[in-house]
């Protein structure tokens, strides 16, 4: 066609190689500013610029031809049922699984073997594995994969791993023999069964069909043991919270059907229609109930604040930006990553529950007048028949119907052990005051796209008229519903360990998103507790509007949820002041600390009359 782009024949070029890969002449190519991704026979790869610049074509063609090789020699539903329950030992399963898949693609096809090497090399670039300095810190999943890669296909891994890959590589030698995988690669099944052995070798499957006693297990579980005989599920994995993989178990019977969900304490009376229904259906955030005789401080403000549009933006949920598999993938890695600090946390979660549990205990006047019939009294009546019957009242208590959203920054500046620990942290506290009674939501916030996105680019058309005010498209993501138990939920915290989520961040709108959720809540006491790692900033707006305004309109918005607002507001900064916005705020230095605090700032509030 004439009026074709170099761009346009690019993509026609690759969608037509992807169909010729996998076979499968329906295979729709798409490009995406976000991670690339696949799911059925759409494929979504990263875009090039218009000028095709070399890198990222072979970027492209690198993610195309692994997601075609995929859709040909890899059975999913033959994957998922031999899959380990644990989720580290998932992770490292799901990682063999695709070396096998691209070795098979690339076995005689020099280019495409050229392709994916350059894919993979984009991929280790946001892995810890170029970062690790210990054995401990070393990935399982990402090393075995590239070990299991050499052995079936002969090339090295690249360069930038090989430190972090000696630091295991005789570790895993010792143990299994990974040559072995070469005799069973055109066989899924069989490999399948030979990588299960491997796993196995490495004890990463050991104790699969039996619950872990870690070391924090047997503390949590002493609040719960009346309710706990019949709901095995959980036992299983609050017994393992020590050891963070085995939390995975109860994931995967999830997976196969929820008839056991029916046992928890609260989650399904609460919600049982909505925790049926997809998530996705949370976006209208215009259909949330209005209470009557609402007061005056619930209306929106107005503030010295726009947008230039809000057709780009979205409320999404975590399902609906990534498939069902790669968030257990991405659970397992957050899970393997900070084994060793959930301990520590779920120790501080076991303070604040065993404070919670002391507030909500029930207490009684006995020998009173009237009330209701006080049985263990009965007796005495009955040896002696002319006493009077017993009645008890029940005292009140000032522990109120609560609900606590957790509204996590999820800009670019706190990718790494920032937004890992948040995620843990999240994780632990929305398990502990589920068991409270304590509603939790779990929301996060970013943009669509670096620099402005579709916005940016409407205005631009439109002749870049000045002031435009919000020049970027928000996404609001929604991890945890308030009525969602967590078990449910769990995996979807795996999301912030997505590579090209984390974007640009503005805080007053995620503010003014999270606070109107929690309006629409029927709960007596509602509280805003949100993480953040400092100002907002985005790049596009910053750059035609004033360079305070997006921090003047957080503070705007802070001011009147302080002042105005029966939502109860704290902040937690890491490694930025944020007491300079927040009236109830505290500020950490080490990431490592931002489980603790969390627990300390809300077991002051709960402390607090």
């Amino acid at each position: 066609m004439a009026n074709e782009t170099p761009l346009d024949r690019f993509k026609a070029v690759l969608a037509g190689t992807a169909r010729a890969l996998s076979d499968e002449p329906e295979v729709e190519l798409g490009f995406t500013a976000d991670a690339p991704s696949q799911s059925g026979k759409h494929i979504k790869v990263p875009m090039p610029a218009r000028q095709l610049p070399p890198e990222q074509v072979a970027e492209a063609r690198g993610f195309a031809d692994g997601f075609a090789l995929r859709l040909r020699h890899h059975d999913a539903a033959l994957h998922a049922r031999a899959a380990p329950g644990d989720a580290v030992a998932r992770s490292v399963f799901d990682a063999i699984e695709g070396a096998r898949v691209e070795a098979l693609g690339s076995r005689g096809y020099a280019g495409i073997a050229d392709n994916l090497a350059h894919a993979l090399d984009v991929r280790l670039r946001a892995d810890p594995i170029t970062r690790a300095r210990s054995r401990a810190e070393v990935p399982l999943s990402t090393a075995l994969g590239l070990m299991v890669r050499e052995k079936l296909t002969g090339q090295d891994a690249p360069a930038t791993v090989q430190p972090a890959l000696a630091l295991v590589r005789d570790w895993i030698e010792e143990r299994t023999d990974l040559s072995a995988l070469g005799m069973a690669l055109d066989d899924q099944r069989a490999f399948q069964a030979l990588a299960m052995k491997m796993l196995a070798e490495l004890e990463l499957v050991e104790g699969e069909a039996e619950p872990s006693d870690a070391d924090d297990g047997g503390e949590e579980e002493s609040t719960e043991e009346a309710d706990q005989d019949s709901d095995t599920d959980e036992g299983e994995d609050e017994g393992g919270q020590g050891e963070g993989q085995v939390e995975a178990r109860g994931e995967q019977r999830e997976a196969e059907g929820d008839e056991g969900e029916g046992e928890q304490q609260q989650a399904d009376n609460d919600s049982l229609d909505d925790m049926d229904g997809d998530l996705g259906d949370e976006g209208d955030e215009g259909a949330q109930p209005v209470r009557p005789n609402r007061p005056s401080s619930d209306g929106a403000p107005q503030f010295d604040y726009k947008a230039w549009t809000n057709q780009f933006d979205e409320v999404i949920a975590a399902t609906d930006l990534c498939d069902a598999d790669e968030l257990v993938r991405l659970r397992g890695y957050l899970d393997q990553q900070l084994v060793h600090l959930q301990s520590a946390v779920s120790k501080l979660a076991n303070r604040l529950q065993r404070r919670l549990m002391a507030q909500q205990n029930r207490s009684w006047d006995f020998d009173q007048e009237e009330g209701l019939l006080d049985a263990a009294r009965l007796a005495r009546v009955v040896v002696s028949p002319g006493q009077s019957l017993s009645y008890k009242v029940e005292r009140d208590t000032d522990f109120r119907d609560t609900v606590v959203t957790l509204l996590i920054d999820n800009s670019g500046s706190m990718r790494g052990r920032p937004i890992s620990i948040a995620a843990i942290s999240a994780d632990i506290l929305a398990r502990t005051l589920e068991r409270c009674g304590v509603k939790t939501e779990i929301l996060g916030f970013t943009t669509r796209a670096w620099k402005g996105g579709q916005s940016r680019e409407t205005w631009l058309a439109a002749g870049r008229p000045p002031q435009p005010g919000r020049l970027n498209d928000i996404r609001h993501i929604v991890y945890k519903k308030a009525d969602e138990p967590w078990r449910r939920a769990r995996t979807n915290l795996g999301l912030m360990m997505r590579e090209g989520l984390l974007k640009e961040n503005i805080d007053g709108e995620a503010l003014m998103w999270a606070h109107g959720r929690l309006l629409a809540r029927p709960e007596e006491r509602r509280i805003l507790m949100v993480i953040s790692d400092g100002a907002p900033v985005d790049d596009s707006t910053l750059s035609v509007n004033s360079g305070s305004y997006l921090e003047r309109h957080l503070r705007q918005v802070i001011g009147w949820i302080e002042a105005k607002s029966p939502v109860e507001l704290v902040a937690i900064g890491i490694g930025h002041d944020v007491t300079r916005y927040y009236s109830r705020a505290v500020t950490i230095m080490d990431a490592e600390q931002l489980g603790g605090t969390i627990i300390e700032q809300l077991a002051a509030l709960f402390d607090t009359d």
